[in-house]
């Protein structure tokens, strides 16, 4: 980029996001994969890994701007140490890639041909190769057939760190879906999206027709949990009609993209209650409101994701609502809706700069009711900034 960002402040800076992602270049796309792909030829130096095999997931678009279609047929992009990467897709798949040979060569393979054979071929005699953490079984057992005396290991030892800093060109992306999200969050927090006397579906099918219209590409989720149901994280929007006393946790986001570029994920939650406050939700409320605020305060790159998690795990906890709090306080995110890194007991790795992740603690009381309060941030060398900017404080609609 011709102006790297000075700091990721300016990330919650809609208007400004808005400017830079218009700016945003063919060349600056084609120049951030060029880095991953010297940042992944560091990494296999590094590790001593001889070969890498991606196939289907977002580590191949994330360095090749192409997105492979969940087929049989096997597409892969073979990146040895120090040679120049080789991207196999199968022949009625070519048209969609757009072509580069400065990152890769392209290689369409024909129907009835045996792209293993040269899967195999590009694999050589080495004797330790790194594959896709979605490649399908039945692909790793055909290239393990070929080349049985190899070491095979998960390609996110090596690219999680890599993919977990995101690049200027990232970090617009994140924020401009951020902030497109961030719109029908306040038209549900001002009442101007009716929840009131309609079924969770409908409400779900609503939200998901306005994220649309307001610029994302498309919409990964949205779930609408009323009364009893707002105890279930992921529950499934359904008939039940939403009334009077409900609290309603709405989560939604989906996925922004400039042009043919691959596209960068949002992911919101926000909690309201329906004209009337039910008995024991304020307490329940404040709690998650105080936890969700300090972890966002203590967000850094030098912090562990089990240490993040454990400071709204303790609040919740200390408010007396531990063990109502049943999952972890987030997830990455970025070209995936949950990629590394995990805010969970089990990362004892430090965030780092420039990590884009989910702070969302929440409270779940069984057959009564719950509330989640999320936002994506983004850390920076000594502190994180929150993405999306709706308002958390409890609201009656």
């Amino acid at each position: 980029m011709k102006d790297p960002l000075p700091s990721i402040d300016l990330l919650a800076d809609a208007e400004e996001v808005v400017s830079r992602v218009s700016a945003l270049s063919e060349r600056d796309f084609r120049e951030a994969r060029a880095a991953r792909l010297e940042g992944v030829q560091r990494a296999l130096e590094e590790t001593e890994t001889d070969c890498l095999v991606l196939s289907l997931g977002a580590d191949l678009p994330w360095l090749t701007g192409y997105e492979a279609m969940p087929l049989e047929r096997l597409t892969a992009l073979v990146v040895a140490r120090g040679t120049a990467p080789v991207l196999l897709v199968p022949e009625l798949e070519a048209p969609r890639v757009r072509p580069d040979d400065e990152l890769f060569s392209l290689r369409p393979w024909a129907e009835g041909s045996d792209p293993y054979d040269t899967v195999a071929q590009l694999i050589g005699e080495a004797g330790s190769v790194a594959v896709s953490d979605r490649m399908w079984a039945s692909a790793l057992l055909e290239i393990q057939c070929r080349r049985p005396h190899a070491r095979y290991s998960a390609a996110s030892t090596l690219l999680a760190g890599l993919r977990g800093q995101k690049d200027d060109v990232e970090l617009l992306l994140l924020a401009r879906a951020a902030h497109i999200t961030d719109l029908v969050a306040e038209e549900i927090l001002a009442g101007d999206l009716r929840l009131a006397g309609r079924e969770e579906k409908v409400v779900a099918a609503d939200i998901t027709a306005r994220l649309v219209a307001q610029g994302l590409q498309r919409v990964n989720f949205a779930i609408v949990g009323s009364g009893p149901n707002s105890a279930s994280p992921h529950h499934e929007p359904g008939t039940r009609v939403i009334s009077r006393g409900d609290p309603v946790v709405l989560d939604f986001g989906g996925v922004y993209s400039l042009g043919e570029e691959p596209g960068y994920c949002s992911d919101t939650t926000r909690t309201v209650v329906i004209d009337q406050i039910p008995e024991g939700f304020v307490e329940l409320y404040h709690a998650l409101h105080v936890a969700q605020a300090a972890a966002r305060r203590e967000a850094s790159s030098a912090i562990t994701g089990a240490a993040l998690d454990a400071v709204a795990r303790d609040a919740i906890e200390a408010a007396g609502f531990g063990r109502y709090f049943i999952h972890r306080t987030g997830h990455g995110i970025g070209l995936e809706e949950h990629e590394e890194p995990y805010v969970a007991s089990g990362n004892r790795r430090a965030l780092g700069p420039h990590a884009a992740f989910s702070i969302e603690p929440g409270i779940y009381l069984p057959g009564q009711f719950g509330a989640r309060i999320e936002d994506v941030c983004v850390t920076g060398e000594h502190h994180a900034v929150s993405l999306n900017r709706s308002s958390r404080d409890m609201a009656i609609v």
